[in-house]
């Protein structure tokens, strides 16, 4: 991960888990959804690691959210 982008990174996670808690998923229960570890899960979150296009296309369709939504940094 670039720490030149850590920002939108946080911006990204917080996202995530806005949308995740909107949609009623505790961590776990999306991580398992995702097929990822619930420590990976929070720490997309935290914007402490990168996460793949998969894992974003999977979050967007789980979340009957848009790419979009996920990237709107406001």
């Amino acid at each position: 991960m670039d720490k030149t982008y850590q920002k939108e990174y946080r911006s990204l996670g917080l996202n995530i888990a806005f949308y995740r808690k909107k949609a009623g998923y505790t961590q776990m229960q999306l991580s398992e959804i995702l097929n990822i570890d619930r420590s990976h899960m929070s720490a997309i979150e935290l914007g402490n690691v990168g996460v793949s296009l998969d894992i974003v296309f999977k979050l967007c369709t789980v979340l009957c959210i848009s790419p979009t939504a996920l990237f709107d940094f406001r």
